[in-house]
């Protein structure tokens, strides 16, 4: 169990999908994403979610990620946020979260 204290250390925001990638040298298939989070910039991240999205589908696409972890090295990429998504047991894939509803980038999900 974490406390409340611990759960309010995790900034999720809300961004928009800007740029799409292919990403050939990452270990499994994902893409490189640029994604906007309004007041917080522009902020990249690779996404192993190849198989459910195809790139033009992804672009407009607003998505919650944690801004507030260390940025991490993927091959030869620099990912600054992580997407969040379920992860379906069966096959393995990720499906993205997002807001029903289009809201301003930057938003903090409460």
């Amino acid at each position: 169990m974490i406390s409340w204290n611990d759960f309010e250390k995790v900034d999720m925001r809300i961004g928009t999908i800007v740029e799409v990638n292919d990403f050939p040298v990452a270990k499994k298939p994902s893409y490189k994403l640029i994604i906007d989070f309004g007041s917080l910039g522009m902020k990249k991240s690779s996404a192993q979610i190849t198989t459910l999205y195809k790139k033009e589908d992804l672009i407009n696409r607003q998505v919650i990620a944690v801004v507030n972890f260390p940025p991490k090295q993927i091959a030869d990429f620099m990912s600054e946020v992580l997407i969040l998504g379920v992860i379906m047991k069966k096959e393995g894939e990720v499906v993205l979260l997002q807001p029903d509803i289009k809201v301003p980038n930057g938003l903090r999900i409460a």
